[in-house]
């Protein structure tokens, strides 16, 4: 699953990036308050900030029946 629990019980969403230098992929998670201000990202491997955001799949579950 792409999201982790929070200390309120609320959800966090992932974002998985991929390093142009050491091409290894990561992921963090970040509020969407912290995402709005744009931080600057860094690769945890070799601290490398040529990283390129991927995109992937995510899904929603809610409590309401479709």
């Amino acid at each position: 699953m792409n999201v982790r629990a929070w200390e309120w019980g609320t959800v966090m969403p992932s974002y998985e990036y991929v390093c142009g230098d050491c091409k290894k992929e990561f992921m963090i998670f970040l509020s969407l308050k912290e995402r709005e201000a744009n931080p600057k990202v860094s690769c945890p491997h070799c601290g490398s900030d040529k990283v390129n955001k991927k995109f992937t799949a995510f899904f929603a579950k809610t409590d309401r029946k479709s």
